[in-house]
């Protein structure tokens, strides 16, 4: 896995102007105290070692599984599905308070933190297994990342086409567990010293009052 983080750095303004972002609000202690409500959606964006670290320290995030959807092979392996012929993709399935968090900003920091025109591939990571995809687990999902998406292509940001698909929920399973959190336990890795770590900083800078305390 050699994933690169390759993603806009003008998102905000574009969901501002085109009026997808209602209004991602910094939530409060109090809101998410008060709260129960939750919310699933399940995200392909390369190599699920990255896309966990970083949904993992969202502030309304409680949960960020890594896994395998959208594929035909019912409980597949790892090796399983580094062929490319199970027809999964590396996912994680985040589970979020919308009160605390709202979808369109789950989006955001979707898009912003990955490559959303590259086909089958993220940096290093060649395969459809690496594929980016929002699997939408209701109606209204599907919907807002549409608009988005739509939005997006309108406002230029990227040169090529985006081709995340957005496709219905089908299936999900669960990572084998050293696969959990991966990055927390391996800092030190090659891997995650040359591509998740910087990432990270990346991404924390831009995100930082939506980051957990």
């Amino acid at each position: 896995m050699h994933g690169i983080m390759r993603g806009p750095v003008k998102l905000l303004t574009v969901y501002a102007l085109a009026g997808v972002l209602l209004g991602a609000c910094k939530a409060s202690k109090k809101i998410e105290v008060m709260s129960s409500r939750t919310e699933t959606v399940t995200l392909g964006a390369g190599c699920f070692w990255c896309v966990e670290a970083i949904f993992s320290r969202v502030n309304g995030v409680i949960k960020v599984e890594s896994g395998y959807a959208g594929g035909h092979v019912k409980n597949p392996s790892y090796q399983e599905v580094c062929t490319g012929t199970t027809g999964h993709a590396e996912v994680v399935q985040v589970t979020f308070n919308p009160d605390v968090v709202p979808f369109t900003k789950i989006l955001e920091i979707y898009f912003k933190t990955h490559d959303p025109t590259t086909l089958n591939r993220q940096g290093a990571d060649i395969g459809t297994q690496y594929r980016s995809v929002i699997f939408y687990h209701t109606e209204e999902q599907k919907v807002t990342a549409q608009e988005i998406i739509s939005q997006l292509e309108v406002s230029g940001i990227w040169s090529n086409p985006i081709v995340t698909a957005v496709e219905p929920f089908i299936n999900f399973y669960k990572a084998e567990d050293y696969h959990q959190n991966y990055y927390e336990g391996n800092r030190n890795q090659p891997y995650c010293r040359m591509v998740i770590t910087p990432k990270l900083e990346k991404f924390e800078k831009v995100f930082n009052e939506y980051l957990k305390k």
